[in-house]
């Protein structure tokens, strides 16, 4: 099951960062069609979140094709992502992690690494690098 949690300092609404953390969960195979979503009360105190903020986030996710409320019983997973098997992530984790070793190696805080890793996605996304 996925655990929501939030950032202050994103400067993204709460609803959208739970919105984003399923979209993720998704793609990451961490949630498959079928699953439950945490229910709209457990995740309201565990977010210390209003929960009409939750539910604005789930029904957001269903507009977006993803979730099916049943009433009385939950939300489901209804669609899962197209994309690449999730096998090929495992891997390219494992390369993540130890580059942020090494970025932690050199020194870097969280904030630099997450602005390095930004940056460098943006100005080099789409290319290949040998």
């Amino acid at each position: 099951m996925i655990e929501f949690h939030l950032d202050s300092r994103s400067g993204v609404s709460p609803y959208l960062q739970v919105v984003h953390q399923v979209h993720q969960a998704l793609r990451l195979g961490l949630l498959r069609e079928g699953d439950q979503l945490p229910t709209v009360k457990d995740v309201a105190a565990g977010l210390a979140m209003n929960p009409n903020t939750v539910l604005k986030a789930y029904r957001q996710l269903e507009h977006d094709g993803v979730v099916s409320a049943r009433p009385g019983v939950g939300t489901f997973v209804t669609k899962t992502p197209d994309g690449p098997p999730f096998a090929v992530f495992g891997p390219l984790r494992r390369d993540l992690l130890r580059w942020f070793a090494k970025a932690r190696r050199a020194g870097l805080d969280d904030e630099s690494i997450e602005a390095l890793f930004r940056d460098t996605f943006r100005s080099g996304a789409g290319e290949d690098v040998a």
